[in-house]
């Protein structure tokens, strides 16, 4: 599909389906150190260990982890040969309660020296989020306020999306309709 279509020439079903997708369920990524992996997402990000495959049921073996009542929100599988690419899966993305736990996020990853490669506001959808690398290169964000749109609303027009390079400057500079209000306004100030 050409990136330069309009969205006037978006395809749309032809009738609704008889299904309603909620939200993403989860996601499963290769690793090349099933160990390290793990202890990246369980005591970096706080996801919980479900269950674990051996090598005798997944090749690599296999560990379920969880962010919320679902068994899994993410799954990793063990015996990747190489470093991730980035090729086969952009990013995915975790989303948070507050716009303070976002800057607790970015003031949590420094302190572990976790590499940031992103941090503010993006432009389609105006989450204020950080973006992250896991240890085998796979990007992930973690964001608050993402847009909300019902079936029978529009998208916010692009000449509204105001793209940030940082979180001070995306809570500084707010969208229509987002109101970046920190409980702890001191987060704004701390550089840990």
């Amino acid at each position: 599909m050409s990136t330069d279509l309009p969205k006037s020439k978006l395809p749309a079903p032809p009738a609704p389906p008889r299904f309603e997708i909620k939200k993403l369920g989860h996601v499963v990524i290769r690793v090349s150190d099933l160990q390290r992996s793990t202890d990246f997402y369980v005591k970096i990000l706080g996801l919980r260990v479900s269950d674990i495959y051996s090598e005798d049921l997944m090749p690599g073996g296999m560990v379920f982890l969880r962010f919320n009542a679902d068994h899994h929100g993410v799954a990793l599988v063990g015996g990747m040969q190489e470093r991730a690419r980035g090729r086969e899966l952009h990013h995915f993305a975790f989303e948070v309660a507050t716009l303070d736990e976002v800057f607790h996020v970015r003031n949590h990853l420094r302190a572990h020296g976790v590499p940031i490669v992103f941090e503010g506001r993006r432009r389609a959808g105006v989450q204020i989020a950080v973006e992250f690398t896991d240890p085998d290169g796979h990007n992930l964000e973690i964001y608050w306020g993402m847009d909300r749109i019902e079936m029978d609303q529009r998208v916010r027009p692009s000449d509204e999306w105001r793209g940030a390079t940082s979180l001070e400057e995306a809570v500084a500079n707010p969208v229509r309709g987002q109101q970046p209000i920190l409980a702890d306004p001191s987060l704004m100030r701390r550089r840990s």
